[in-house]
């Protein structure tokens, strides 16, 4: 699809802020209007838009694509959505230990023990941890308080955490960027700890390289896209 427009605009609507394009509202790809909750989204959707110079590339349109996930498919079954994040804390990544070396070990437990910390202190619960890969049951009340806490949240939320946990494999972590209680930043380095080792001790890959940095993109870009709707 190539530009058609040559204006791009932010403006008011009852139900909250929404782009338009050459006075024309923009729709999601299921054709709902695409109206987002904060000026300071639409203001970001709006630049990404006003970003394309000829083709329209749906990857360098990320907050648009959020936005969009938000309202034809959060919206539309919220309580589906938010229970598949929610089964994240059964096998949360921060649980899930190397068996060694034992520098990886290290710093696996100063980045993910802080997390858990945290989780436990906020949300009154408790974790079990364990060495490799072997499943290890969480507490029924650690599943649903974490549950209760994702069922909580509306759907440009969701749609914003959706990435974080999935990418990552961390609803704490994930939970943690939303709360502001970490940096996206030091949450990327903390879901990618084992991925870095790897590369620090065999050697970089070119294409594992490239892979984990359209990752971190897509991570970022979540990020960015929860920080925008407050």
């Amino acid at each position: 699809m190539k530009r058609f427009w040559k204006d791009v605009t932010v403006e008011a609507e009852a139900e909250g802020w929404t782009v338009k394009i050459d006075d024309r509202m923009v729709k999601t790809p299921a054709r709902m209007s695409l109206v987002v909750p904060t000026k300071a989204l639409a203001q970001a959707i709006g630049e990404e838009w006003s970003g394309i110079d000829d083709n329209i590339d749906p990857r360098a349109m990320p907050l648009t694509g959020l936005a969009n996930a938000a309202i034809d498919r959060v919206d539309q079954d919220r309580r589906l959505f938010a229970d598949s994040l929610a089964r994240y804390a059964q096998a949360d990544l921060a649980c899930y230990r190397a068996e060694g070396p034992r520098g990886l070990i290290e710093r696996q437990e100063q980045e993910w023990d802080k997390l858990l910390g945290w989780a436990r202190r906020r949300y009154d619960v408790d974790f079990v941890t364990t060495s490799g890969l072997m499943h290890v049951r969480q507490p029924a009340a650690t599943i649903d308080q974490l549950g209760h806490a994702v069922a909580s949240l509306d759907p440009f939320r969701l749609a914003g955490l959706s990435p974080l946990v999935t990418i990552g494999g961390s609803l704490i972590a994930g939970l943690a960027v939303l709360e502001k209680v970490i940096k996206a930043e030091e949450a990327w380095e903390a879901v990618i700890i084992e991925e870095r080792w790897q590369l620090e001790h065999w050697g970089s890959d070119a294409e594992a390289e490239a892979a984990l940095e359209n990752r971190r993109r897509d991570f970022m870009a979540a990020a960015r896209f929860l920080e925008l709707l407050d």
